[in-house]
Formats: structure tokens, sequence, C-alpha cells
């Protein structure tokens, strides 16, 4: 008995010791219960099975269910790497195959070694007056005169929760204190996880496997060799926030009815937002941009649960009142909170990202039809635009090299994006066309391409040709017009890459090359700019032999960018835009988008994208009927968003 007494004593301190020893290894190594030598980065079993090794604590972790079906994983993967193995031992390695250089980019004009003038003036036209910079006093502006919108309905209290199933994520502690005559009584907090990675995609564009399938090791692994190739300037921008500890924990203030927006906003919505800036910088746009703004910009904060309801409105289908209010209710919360903060005076920087926030979220979500009471994008804008001077943002960035900081500010290169193509909506110059004419002239930079992917060069030159826009509609004379079409045809012929630049932007593994994906995106937005430069050539005709060959570049070179759900194609909404509505019936364009509009499924349908589906469709409609009938001149396509009685920032 003694003895018995003995060894179970002896064998649960070997136990206890076993344990204490485990609680220092790795996840996967407990979960399998095997020993971990506790290797940094990876332990040796994890990386010999290829599995990855995880030393903080998962959300797998935190129910018996999650580790049964984490269990299952490791074992798939085992199997796998098992596989791989003997079919490694029985067959021959394969050859990469050969990728084929695409074709060489034409210019604008047929004959442009012998057309255009040798030398280019270091002057250009002029542009307009910009219609926001007069007489605007922001401080003094009034809810009323900037914001009419109705009172916003009464929360529903007790919408269900939507539950996530996303195997890696961050913690966010949501706070609410209750207050009893203006006494604080208690405070409640929980903490809310939330997925920080995306499923890489295929050589093709599209998901080798379900979103809730694919592991977190596989993308880190192909990321890292990304990097390997291409060594990303983690440091590019200046943040209006700092940067975030490893070990920070976000919290975020919102009641309970409002969490499952809050799950929504994280699981679904912010994956669409600035996807080129994750793909040169994984993560930064949630923890330099989102997250501290959540925090600390109650605007903000609003801004974003009402994106999340509107897009569960778009992508589930949901109807009602309730979604309805949610969506008006942060909509009024948001632009109050905005009203209140300009009736101060302070925090400009706050009120400017989130006044960027309203106008560029809605880019990614709500479908053409949404008709809920909003205000028009570009009155957000002219506000942002009064920020942003007083901010003196245009002259930090034109001063960049001189005062030896590399690093434009984040909200500037994003007004700048909105500004530059914003304007080709409108028919308006840019508001900063002046700053973006000094920045090409010496060779300065924005920050664009690590933004949203166009090369800086080729995003001044859209502002050129937008300024030219505007003046051949107030009766420039068109032998001047046509001057200066010659003048920004051949600048943007000198940005021409190498033949062989464009090429695939993916690497062995699958991974995304950032830079290489610039440069392919760089050529679809040199296309368009050119095909929007020739539409200002009196005369001009979408069936004329030139614009039908530029069309038909156009189309060629998206299959150089990575298509579907997980691809680029929401982020080419405005070269699709351009090159759509000067294709013809038989052009390539039109099978071309057709075919990237099923790989990408229910997403086409909403954000911008979706708007311009709609739209190409309406505009194709009117203008090929018009060539049955002989009709040359075909309508445009912002005299079909007029008819429709469209308001829509569409890049």
């Amino acid at each position: 008995m003694a003895a018995a007494k003995n060894m179970s004593s002896a064998e649960a301190k070997a136990a206890a010791k076993m344990h204490r020893r485990s609680r220092s290894g790795c996840f996967t190594c407990r979960l399998r219960r095997k020993k971990c030598e506790e290797g940094k980065p990876s332990c040796k079993a994890c990386k010999h099975l290829g599995l990855h090794c995880d030393y903080k604590r998962p959300m797998w972790w935190s129910s018996g269910e999650s580790r049964r079906q984490q269990k299952e994983h490791i074992k798939q993967a085992i199997k796998r790497t098992q596989l791989s193995k003997k079919s490694v031992q029985t067959q021959q390695p394969q050859q990469p195959p050969h990728t084929t250089a695409p074709p060489s980019l034409c210019h604008s004009m047929p004959t442009s070694a012998e057309y255009y003038p040798e030398s280019i003036p270091q002057t250009r036209a002029p542009s307009e007056g910009s219609p926001f910079s007069s007489g605007y006093d922001f401080a003094q502006i009034s809810p009323d005169e900037y914001f009419a919108m109705p009172p916003p309905p009464q929360p529903m209290i007790g919408h269900p929760q939507y539950p996530m199933f996303s195997p890696y994520e961050i913690d966010i502690k949501t706070e609410r204190q209750i207050f009893v005559n203006d006494i604080p009584t208690r405070r409640d907090s929980t903490i809310s996880t939330f997925s920080t990675y995306q499923p890489p995609p295929t050589a093709n564009g599209v998901p080798g496997h379900p979103a809730d399938s694919w592991v977190q090791e596989e993308y880190h692994d192909s990321l890292q060799e990304s990097f390997a190739e291409e060594p990303v300037d983690f440091n590019f921008f200046e943040f209006p926030h700092g940067s975030m500890s490893p070990n920070h924990e976000a919290v975020i203030n919102v009641e309970d009815c409002d969490k499952y927006l809050l799950s929504h906003f994280f699981d679904k919505v912010l994956k669409l937002i600035f996807p080129i800036l994750d793909a040169n910088q994984h993560g930064s746009a949630r923890t330099d941009v989102i997250l501290p703004a959540l925090e600390s910009n109650n605007a903000y904060l609003h801004c974003c649960l009402s994106i999340a309801a509107t897009h569960m409105r778009a992508t589930q289908g949901l109807s009602g009142e309730q979604i309805d209010n949610d969506i008006v209710r942060h909509r009024y919360a948001a632009i109050s909170e905005l009203c209140e903060a300009l009736g101060q005076d302070t925090n400009h920087g706050g009120i400017l990202e989130a006044t960027l926030g309203m106008i560029f979220f809605q880019c990614s979500v709500g479908r053409p039809d949404d008709a809920l009471p909003d205000i028009p994008w570009h009155q957000h804008f002219q506000a942002a635009t009064n920020l942003v001077q007083k901010l003196e943002l245009p002259d930090m960035v034109m001063n960049l090299p001189a005062s030896g900081n590399t690093h434009p500010p984040f909200n500037m290169t994003l007004t700048s994006w909105v500004d530059i193509l914003g304007s080709t909506m409108l028919n308006r110059s840019p508001t900063f066309a002046d700053t973006y004419r000094t920045l090409n002239m010496n060779n300065g930079s924005a920050g664009l391409a690590e933004l949203m992917g166009c090369d800086d060069k080729i995003m001044f030159l859209i502002s050129e040709v937008a300024c030219l826009d505007v003046q051949k509609s107030d009766g420039l004379n068109e032998l001047m017009l046509c001057k200066y079409v010659e003048i920004l045809a051949n600048e943007i012929g000198a940005t021409e890459a190498p033949p062989g630049s464009v090429q695939s932007c993916f690497s062995a593994s699958g991974a995304i090359r950032p830079k290489q994906l610039a440069v392919n995106i760089t050529a679809v937005f040199r296309i368009a700019a050119r095909v929007y430069l020739c539409a200002l050539v009196p005369g001009y005709e979408p069936r004329q032999p030139s614009t039908c060959h530029l069309i038909s570049q156009f189309s060629e070179l998206m299959s150089y960018i990575p298509a579907g759900p997980d691809g680029f194609d929401r982020s080419l909404v405005w070269p699709l835009l351009i090159a759509g509505v000067n294709s013809v019936a038989a052009s390539p364009f039109r099978a071309m988008f057709e075919e990237r509009c099923q790989r990408l499924g229910d997403a086409a349908n909403f954000g911008s994208f979706g708007r311009i589906r709609e739209l190409l469709t309406d505009v194709w409609h009117i203008n090929d009927t018009a060539a049955l009938r002989g009709e040359v001149q075909g309508v445009h396509w912002r005299d079909v968003m007029k008819q429709k009685d469209w308001d829509f920032l569409l890049i």
C-alpha cells in the first residue's frame, strides 16, 4: 500500500515536472503531447513537420472543440508532409514553367518618335483655380451648414451576435462604463479576438483553399520569401499615430448592441481596405492606421461601424429597419462627432483621418442602389482639403528631401489618391495640382505607389490630364489643346518600362512580390492615362485603331494582376472604368472584364467595383445601340452618372 502511495507520489511529481516543462514549449507540441526542445523561432519538431510553431497562446487553445479541430488540422498537415516526402523520393523535380514576356506597350499616338516634339517645356497648362481654396472658413462651419442629415433612429437592442471562425487573431478589449446620476458605478470589459491574416492566392489569383482553412505558417513563410527577394521599407509612411508595441492591447469603447458590427468590421471589412499597403507592409493597415484610430477617434469608430453595417447589408442580403437604423445611426454619430470637433477647432489630424475614412471606406462597401441618406463624398473632401492645408501637409511632402525625412504623411498620400482620381469624377482640377506638378518636376514622391500601387509619376500625369480636361470643357483653343496632348503623351511615354518588366508578381512559392505588383499595376494605370488623354483630342472616336490597340493591350496586362476575391481587381476601379467606357463591342476588354467579375463572385456586385460594373453595362448598352444606328459619338460616362443621379467616388 505504501509502495503504491510512493509510486503514485513519484508519478505525480514526474507528471508535474513534465507539465512544468511543457508550459514553456510551443502550443503545437503541447497539443500533440510531445516534448518541445523550445527552439526559436521554431522548434525542431514543428520545423521538421512543417507546422507553425507558436509560443504565444493562439485562439484555438481557448476551447476543447477548437483544440480538437486544430489537432485534426495538424494530422492532415503531417499526412501532407509525409506524402510530399514520398513524392520527392519517387519523382524527379519539375522545372519551373517558363514565363513569356508580355507584348510591348504602345504609345498614345502611332508615331510618337516623329510626331512629338523633342523638347518638353518645364511649365505646362496651368491648372484651374481650386474650387475649394477660397473664402472657406473651416473653423466657423456649423453642423447644419456642412452636414444636413435627419436625426438618427434609436438603436435596436438585442441584435444577434455574428460568430467568427478565423484561426489567427488579435485581442481587442471593449469597455463600457455605467453611470448613475453621473456617478460611475461599474465598468464592464470584454476581450474579442479578430483575424489578422488573409489567405494567399495561388499563381492564377484564385485561393488555393477556403478562407476558413488556410494556415498562418504557409502565408508567413511565403511572406518571408517575398521579403527576402524584395526588401520592403516597413517605415515608409509618417502615420498620424505612433507605432504600436507588439504587446499592445487595443481598447475600443463600443456598446453591447454594436459589438456585432465591430466583429464584422474586423472579420470581413478590414481586409478590403488598403490591400496594396498590406501587400507591401503586411498588417500595416491594421496596426498603423485602423486600430489606433478606432481607439482614439470616436468619429472614426462610428464611421467604421456604419461601414460594417453597410457591408453586411450588401453581402448578406439583409434588409429591414434594424440594419438600416444601424447604418444611419452610426453615420449620423460620426458626423455629429466631426461637427463638435470642428466647432472646437482642435485635433485637426483626428478630424482629417475620420473625414478621409468617411470618403474612402464607402468605396469598399455598398451596392449601387443604396438609397440611405448620406453626404456626397466631395462635400466631405472639401472639409478634408481645408484640414490638409491647415496641417501644411503639401509643404511637408514637397520639403521631404530638404528636411532629411523620407516618410510622406499617410493622410496626405490618401488625400492625393482621392484628389487626383476624384477630380476626374467631377471634371474639376485636382485641388493640389500645383503640388503634384512640383513633385513631378523634382522627381518627388507622395507615397502613392506604396499605398495604392501606381507609381507617383503616372498619378501626377493623370492630374495634369484632369486639368487639361477641365480646360477643354472651358473652351480651350483646339490648337493649344492638341499641343498639350502631345506634351503629356510624350511625358507618359517617358515613363515606359523596359520590355519584359511586366511579369508574374508571384514568387515560386506563390507569395506576392510587392515591387513587381506595383510595376504591373503602374502599367495598367499608364494605359488608362493614355486612353484618358486620347479621349480629349477633338474628333476622338473609340473605334479608331489606336484606341482599340490600347484597350487590347490593357486587357492583356490585366492577366498579370491577381484576380478573384483575394486579388486586386478592386484596386483598379479607375483604370477599369476608363478602359471600359472606351471599349467597343468586339473589344477583348469586355470578355476579360466579365471573366474577372465571375471570379470575384458576389464581391463584384458591391463597392466601387460593383458600381462601375453597372455603369459600364449602361454605357455599353447606350453606345452599342448608337453605333448600330451609325452614330459616331456616344454618351459620356459622366452623363450616364448624372442621369442615374449617382454621386460616387469610383476609385
